[in-house]
């Protein structure tokens, strides 16, 4: 055999397609973990500053929104811009509910990644109805029973049938970046009427709007704009 020249090796060969083959398979699996990566980091941007999805568990928004409903919410709103009648997503804490709820951080994790999936909903956010934007002067109740607003009672034809306006008689004047927010679940709903006693007499901060919700995404039979 001439010199420098190198006898075929069935083995050698073989060993060099299996790396070959190997290679593209690694390559395969990189791309669609690192796609799935920028999937996820994409949806996070998404859902953290344009729309986000709402797992609602109370029934003080009925018939608006039901138990069980997950609600698409857009977060590009101004909440100084807010009108009477606007539905709207925010942080009760400081208001609402308590600035700590205490539990240890394995609890808060599996909450923030329940709510994070849709399947549970969040302590500290609300979804309700502005009944007094900035400047209003909103009282129960007038002589006909509804709501007075800078002394002109106002139609709410939202509000869950056969529940009154208000069961509790207040008068509030809604200050420079606060809202007045009243379930439409009159009879149940845990709102500004509730905390009138409380620092800052029910009043929520504009600051305090996460999102305004645009639709019913599911169950189904309930999907819909809102």
């Amino acid at each position: 055999m001439p010199t420098g020249t190198r006898a075929w090796d069935p083995h050698t060969t073989g060993s060099h397609a299996v790396r070959r083959e190997r290679q593209p398979r690694a390559r395969g699996w990189r791309s669609v973990v690192l796609a799935l990566l920028v999937a996820a980091v994409v949806t996070g941007l998404l859902r953290a500053s344009v729309v986000d999805v709402y797992w609602i568990g109370s029934d003080s928004m009925q018939p608006t929104v039901e138990p069980g409903d997950r609600v698409l919410v857009g977060k590009l709103v101004d909440g100084t811009e807010l009108e009477r009648g606007d539905l709207v997503v925010f942080d009760g804490r400081g208001s609402f509910a308590p600035l700590d709820s205490g539990e240890p951080w394995p609890a808060q994790a599996l909450q923030t990644l329940g709510r994070w999936s849709g399947l549970t909903g969040s302590e500290s956010v609300y979804l309700k109805r502005v009944v007094g934007a900035p400047g209003d002067t909103v009282a129960c109740c007038g002589p006909s029973g509804r709501l007075q607003v800078d002394g002109e009672e106002v139609a709410e034809d939202y509000v869950l049938e056969g529940d009154r306006p208000s069961d509790v008689e207040f008068s509030v004047v809604v200050p420079e970046g606060r809202l007045w927010l009243m379930g439409d679940h009159r009879s149940v709903s845990v709102d500004s009427r509730s905390l009138l006693g409380a620092p800052g007499g029910g009043l929520v901060r504009t600051d305090k709007v996460i999102g305004e919700p645009l639709a019913v995404l599911w169950p189904p039979d309930r999907a819909g704009q809102l």
